[in-house]
């Protein structure tokens, strides 16, 4: 196959899935090598961003998905009726937030933090597929271990949680802002 049927293929196979495709996926159904994969799919991310057309490929860990472009999302919603999508409550960001940044955590270490229960917090996380349980610790009570999903990055607009902002930069802007006032 040559470059063009290739990245013609990868379009379709990422069209038709909808959700995040591996990489190992895309290499294993077209035969070729993950590197040569990665290359092609960097292409098409250009291409796409050059282009201007009204759709993107977003790469999350080593998925890739096809999705529209969200300044498009104003156009895009006069056609879709809209779910009733209530956002995160300050206690589940708060949560969620403790658990993207010290993950993998358990749910003791989470309400150490916060000096709250935060049981309704997590299951409602997990409802959302933002929080997942990675394993049980080797401990007494086996006390369960949680971690970030693949929709939580896709939620927040990030490749990998290498890409969450730095704590230390955030503390020295609100000290900043605090002098400012």
């Amino acid at each position: 196959m040559d470059k063009k049927e290739i990245k013609s293929l990868t379009e379709a196979l990422l069209f038709v899935w909808g959700d995040p495709l591996s990489i190992k996926d895309i290499c294993s159904v077209l035969n070729i090598n993950k590197k040569y994969a990665t290359t092609i799919l960097n292409e098409m991310i250009e291409e796409f961003n050059i282009t201007g057309r009204g759709l993107q490929i977003i790469q999350t860990n080593n998925s890739y998905q096809i999705c529209t472009r969200p300044e498009h999302y104003p156009w895009i919603s006069k056609l879709c009726t809209p779910k009733t999508n209530k956002g995160l409550t300050n206690t589940a960001l708060e949560t969620l937030s403790i658990i993207a940044y010290k993950q993998p955590i358990t749910k003791a270490e989470i309400e150490a933090i916060r000096g709250v229960r935060c049981d309704r917090a997590i299951r409602y996380l997990i409802d959302k597929n933002l929080v997942m349980e990675v394993g049980k610790l080797d401990k007494p009570g086996r006390p369960r271990i949680f971690g970030t999903t693949e929709d939580f990055l896709r939620y927040f607009g990030i490749k990998n949680i290498s890409e969450l902002p730095n704590l230390n930069i955030l503390d020295n802007e609100s000290d900043e802002e605090a002098h400012e006032l």
